[in-house]
């Protein structure tokens, strides 16, 4: 894989023209225009294998092929998606399909989101898509018919070339032929020359003997992985051996390959945040030369362990449990929990680490841990800290802390998944006092819509959100949350100039892994006055796997098949000096 992020890129830089400018010359495609085409498979913006066949009752398709690179496809996203507007209730479905062999599924889905596009995009990993259809080049535009029979092959239409463009395009080539085959009729241009990105398929690489399991591969499963693939872990299969890593070989080498595992869902264009997940290039290729090379075990029996003290915050200060816990049925959805700890805090109490520790981690999708009072419902400003598998607890900087108020308990939303058999799951939360000088509290803003109403079918509906900072900041970092039909989620800052930065893009948001993303203690500040913007995009379409009713509109509510819109600024104030002094055995401002 780095040798072909390398090799791509000493092409583009030494031999883009002379590759670009040769148009469409070469051998002519050998599937030819009125082929019959069988399903086509690719993988979705999820990491979910998908297919032609996932489309019902669709009059046609139209299928463009992509890279992130490519200039002409930069230029031809919004005709597309205003094409695809137009064609929509005609029921036209449009695909973008990623050829680029050096374009991750994060990439592709940056894209997407950066061009506001609200079709599916897709990824051809193994060129098949291309193959099946002739494809050569990038944006290569195909349509078939509702039987799957190949009408047109070409360009998209003649406005954008690679050596100028036109200030309207002579002839709309695709918006003609598409119209053509929806009235039932020969399409008079079925093919046309197309300019752009050659397409090419992923380079195979060599084997190579020299990568062993113990030389190079358990240092990255113990770095990155056997914190969950462990015995008793949250993952569904330990990896702490040889035989174990050897055992599941092929599936290592696809997800980390397609960048799904480890999981990290933030774009890398955007933001620098300290608890990334990830392998670099380097990495990765070797995961896939090991596997290729055969698995090579090599000297000794390297035994990998993940951290057996499941207390990540060190020993707690104070432990409160709920009682009895859960009951977890074999199947079925089961309706979120809501829980008050036995547990009153009756003074102001300065805690520096928060831990949510179910003993069944299996049966926990994710928790969300808040404070509130006796009688009240919880307030989603007062989230503390949340817990999902696989994510980290909330641990603060040396002089900060979160202050939870006189007379507050704490409160738990879990949700809670089955696993074929009947399950028993009770939750403890730990807590570590802040000691010593207390100089900043932690405090946070809520970006929410509650009044949002998702329509029916639509695949990209925004919601909106936007508050005004009302101090100096510095931002420790940010969290999203919505539900089963949330599909990307950008954090912005406005300054007064109405300057934008994109703080962060979660351009494929994934419901398992709500991860917060977090700046290093400092780096990141904001001035009064920044507007920060959040907006969210919710796919409610058939397409959308995880979707429990496409055929509703959608509107805030707390359970699954609901939706959520939270969006969270967690910060302290630039400049406070609180100056407390705290008792590091109560939380307690000495005295008290």
């Amino acid at each position: 894989m780095l040798h072909a992020r390398f090799l791509h890129h000493v092409v583009i830089v030494g031999g883009c023209l002379a590759l670009l400018c040769a148009g469409a010359t070469g051998a002519e495609p050998d599937v030819k225009v009125g082929s019959k085409v069988g399903n086509l498979t690719f993988k979705d913006t999820r990491y979910l294998p998908r297919s032609l066949d996932d489309f019902k009752e669709r009059k046609a398709f139209v299928l463009v092929f992509t890279t992130t690179g490519c200039p002409l496809v930069e230029r031809y996203l919004g005709v597309l998606q205003r094409l695809e507007s137009e064609f929509r209730p005609k029921r036209v479905e449009f695909l973008a399909v990623n050829v680029g062999a050096d374009d991750s599924i994060l990439d592709m889905a940056t894209q997407a989101v950066e061009h506001d596009m609200e079709f599916p995009f897709v990824k051809d990993w193994d060129g098949s898509c291309a193959a099946k259809l002739g494809a050569a080049r990038t944006p290569t535009a195909v349509i078939l018919d509702e039987k799957r029979v190949l009408r047109y092959r070409g360009r998209i239409d003649d406005r954008y070339r690679l050596s100028g463009n036109r200030e309207e395009p002579t002839r709309e080539d695709l918006r003609e032929a598409l119209t053509e085959v929806l009235a039932g009729k020969e399409v008079r241009v079925p093919e046309t020359t197309v300019d752009g990105c050659r397409i090419s398929r992923p380079v195979p690489e060599k084997p190579r003997n020299d990568v062993t399991y113990t030389g190079h591969i358990a240092p990255l499963l113990q770095k990155c992985c056997v914190e969950c693939h462990r015995a008793e872990g949250v993952a569904p299969f330990p990896l702490e051996s040889y035989k174990q890593a050897a055992g599941k070989a092929a599936t290592i080498a696809e997800v980390v390959a397609e960048g799904r595992m480890p999981p990290w869902f933030a774009s890398p264009k955007y933001g620098h945040f300290v608890n990334r997940r990830g392998l670099t290039d380097e990495e990765r290729e070797l995961v896939a030369a090991w596997v290729r090379g055969g698995c090579a075990a090599g000297d000794g029996t390297e035994l990998l362990t993940g951290k057996k003290d499941r207390w990540l915050i060190g020993k707690p200060d104070l432990i409160v449990k709920d009682a009895p816990g859960y009951t977890v049925p074999k199947v079925g959805e089961v309706p979120y929990k809501y829980t008050t700890l036995p547990y009153v805090f009756e003074e102001d109490t300065w805690v520096q680490a928060v831990q949510i520790l179910p003993d069944n981690p299996r049966v926990v999708h994710h928790c969300n841990l808040g404070y509130m009072w006796p009688q009240e419902k919880i307030n989603m400003e007062n989230l503390i800290a949340g817990y999902v598998p696989g994510g980290e607890p909330m641990k603060l900087e040396e002089g900060v802390a979160v202050c939870i108020p006189k007379g507050a308990v704490l409160a738990l939303q879990t949700h809670l998944v089955t696993t074929g058999k009947e399950e028993k799951c009770s939750m403890a939360v730990g807590l570590k006092f802040a000691s010593g000088t207390v100089q900043k509290r932690l405090r946070a803003y809520l970006l929410a819509d509650s009044k949002l109403a998702i329509p029916p079918g639509a695949p990209a509906y925004a919601v909106k959100a936007s508050r005004v900072l009302e101090e100096d900041a510095i931002g420790l970092g940010l969290f999203a949350h919505m539900h089963m039909r949330g599909r990307d989620v950008t954090f912005r800052a406005v300054n007064a100039d109405d300057k934008s930065e994109t703080l962060l893009m979660i351009p494929n948001f994934n419901f398992d892994w709500q991860t917060a993303y977090r700046w290093e203690y400092g780096k990141q500040r904001l001035a009064r006055g920044t507007r920060l913007e959040c907006v969210a995009h919710y796919d409610n379409s058939a397409f959308n796997p995880f979707n429990p009713d496409p055929k509703a509109t959608i509107r805030d509510g707390q359970q699954t098949p609901n939706e959520m819109m939270n969006a969270f600024f967690y910060y302290v104030r630039d400049g406070e000096k609180l100056g407390l002094t705290v008792d590091g055995a109560t939380g307690r401002l000495k005295g008290k």
